[in-house]
């Protein structure tokens, strides 16, 4: 009995002992008790700004970390914090300017943050600051993006981590298209049946409201338990009505958005050669699962489509050596083909692709293709050219100058190893795309994907033409395709305030006889089609001009000869620095002076606290030394 009671009172010790040590990590360990995202999009354009307010319960100075995930196409344009009644805004500098003043403030201590990448969809956002004894502080972050459509949607990507309950949780979502909305979903991988119904949608002809809001208990993953149930992505997809002939055409604030994605048109026969890499470094999984997804693509071929495949390793072959009409009969044999599909042998991207171009240029030359059809390239490779010619500038040179601007090219980086960067380039200065397949038991799917978003084009050569003496600073209005699902979206600055004589006129080829369109520009009064709605950060119109023409740039920064490189690098950075975005060439910067306070007495100390954030393009493949990345 004496020994029962000693093992009681020994077991009861314990238990005490356990909740004191949780109770002390409880007071020392900063507490996050509130998280909200606040997010407006207004015609397209999203504008996100999230909040994180944390409390510093020890007796003594903590770190306290802020890390948001953010969609690799947006572009930061605010960071601030709150600490102790004290705001400290950051300021967007030139990447030299804030290198220098980094260098002078770090022998006085700082804190940085930085943008890196995180998964697919994702860029990390990440800094930390040292908060004294009993103190609040509040963390704001804001970024903007203009939403892409994709096979007749658009998706907001939120990604939620605040790694506990916290007794503050908010996403609220106002969508405000006054050309109308079609639909409105929203979802979560962690919304279970109980959280389903707190998901809560109010949707109007041209807008959608969605909020959701669970208490600090339904946070939990179990009653009692410490772990949250929110983590991962809240993602809100919608579309819009889409109107026929010349679009949506709105006029705000002395800036005009050309939205053009007409609907119900025919497709136009495409002629595609598919390049696809089956050296040895494609072994297991990743040979498999490109058998799986050609497999899947060639039977979504239409009958009136040609197509060709091309396997190579270090050498390359044919399975015939001309484009075929992609009926019944030759999808069968092509798929039969495809299931041999081996991986052996080194990799020669060069010669593989070059063949590509030379059997497009033949069937063209010959009349064996039809003249009102888009001709592409597919491109899927896994690692570094190492056999043939290996120079990366001289593959892209002989790629661009083989081409012509007379075809497409859309290339596939499968895994890590690929430089994703010499295909980005590559694809970009020959009218296309690049795309990262990353490993996984999806890539096949991820594949299939990527082919949907162009199996299905609609227009060639679309010129989109504006008033000369009424507009200046349009961004890009010519676009080599219009695919299905998609959208073209241009926009500049009015010089002519006079809207009667403002016509604006499309032209391209359909796949029987010409698309050609025009009418006039109406201005868009927001008071009347929002009369209850305080007028949506005001200047929306001016700053996806910027954002759309700062991407433009940026992405013609590394094609072009080298004086057009360096213009639009300097263009880019001038629009960056003047409206405040955090591109990969500006920093944002935080200097300020704060006190710490102790348990015994106030102790003031002047230090600077630099926050550089470096925004990653998402062509980016390989990482930078720290120092690089941080600047």
């Amino acid at each position: 009995i004496e020994k029962k009671h000693t093992l009681c009172k020994c077991k009861e010790t314990i238990l005490i002992i356990i909740l004191e040590i949780i109770h002390m990590l409880e007071m020392i360990c900063p507490s996050v008790y509130s998280v909200k995202v606040d997010l407006t999009v207004m015609s397209r354009f999203a504008h996100t700004v999230m909040t994180s307010r944390a409390l510093n319960k020890a007796n003594s100075s903590q770190e306290i970390f802020f890390d948001v995930e953010l969609p690799k196409t947006a572009l930061i344009v605010n960071f601030s914090m709150e600490i102790d009644g004290e705001v400290y805004v950051g300021e967007v500098k030139e990447k030299e300017k804030a290198k220098k003043q980094y260098e002078k403030a770090v022998s006085s201590g700082q804190t940085a943050g930085l943008v890196k990448v995180s998964g697919r969809k994702m860029e990390t956002f990440s800094v930390s600051v040292n908060i004294a004894a009993k103190s609040n502080v509040t963390f704001i972050l804001t970024y903007e993006e203009l939403l892409q459509r994709k096979l007749g949607q658009y998706e907001i990507l939120t990604r939620v981590k605040p790694k506990q309950p916290v007794q503050e949780f908010q996403i609220v979502a106002n969508i405000l298209e006054p050309q109308g909305i079609a639909f409105v979903e929203a979802t979560a991988i962690f919304l279970s049946n109980e959280l389903l119904p707190l998901v809560e949608k109010t949707i109007s002809d041209n807008k959608a409201h969605i909020s959701f809001s669970p208490t600090l208990e339904q946070q939990r993953k179990c009653p009692g338990c410490e772990g949250t149930i929110i983590d991962g992505d809240f993602i809100i997809k919608y579309d819009v009505k889409q109107k026929e002939g010349l679009g949506e055409l709105q006029i705000v604030n002395g800036y005009f958005v050309h939205f053009f994605a007409p609907p119900d048109l025919p497709r136009v026969p495409k002629n595609v050669v598919f390049v696809i890499d089956r050296s040895g470094s494609m072994s297991g999984s990743k040979i498999a699962q490109t058998r799986d997804a050609l497999v899947a693509i060639l039977n979504d071929l239409h009958e009136e489509d040609h197509f060709a495949l091309i396997l190579f390793d270090d050498k390359i072959t044919t399975w015939k050596e001309s484009l075929t009409k992609a009926t019944h009969r030759y999808v069968t044999e092509a798929i039969a083909y495809i299931r041999k599909l081996k991986d052996k042998g080194s990799t020669n991207i060069n010669d593989a692709v070059l063949k590509a171009v030379s059997m497009l240029q033949r069937e063209r030359r010959d009349k064996n293709l039809p003249e009102r059809s888009a001709d592409m390239i597919i491109l899927l490779t896994d690692g570094m050219p190492n056999s043939g010619e290996s120079n990366l500038k001289t593959i892209q040179e002989n790629v661009r100058s083989a081409i012509g601007g007379k075809m497409t090219l859309f290339s596939l980086g499968f895994g890590n190893d690929v430089d994703y960067s010499f295909l980005d380039v590559m694809s970009r200065q020959n009218k296309g795309a690049a795309r990262r397949i990353f490993e996984g038991s999806d890539a096949a799917v991820q594949l299939k994907g990527f082919y949907e978003e162009v199996a299905s084009p609609l227009l060639l050569e679309v010129d989109l033409r504006y008033p000369e003496q009424a507009v200046v600073f349009v961004t890009k209005n010519h676009y080599s395709q219009l695919f299905n699902g998609s959208e073209i979206v241009v926009a500049g600055r009015l010089t002519d305030s006079d809207m009667d004589n403002f016509v604006v006129e499309v032209f391209a080829q359909g796949p029987e006889e010409d698309f050609q369109v025009q009418g006039k520009a109406s201005v868009v009064n927001l008071d009347v089609i929002y009369p209850d709605q305080e007028y949506i950060f005001g200047d929306f119109s001016e700053r996806l001009w910027a954002y759309l023409t700062i991407q433009q740039l940026l992405e013609n920064s590394d094609i072009g000869t080298q004086q057009e490189k360096d213009n639009a690098t300097a263009k880019a950075l001038d629009l960056s620095l003047r409206y405040n975005f955090v591109t990969p060439l500006t920093s944002m910067v935080v200097t300020n002076v704060f006190c710490f306070r102790t348990c015994q007495r106030r102790l003031c100390v002047v230090c600077f606290l630099t926050v550089s954030l470096f925004h990653r393009p998402a062509t980016e493949s390989r990482e930078k030394k720290w120092y690089d990345t941080l600047f």
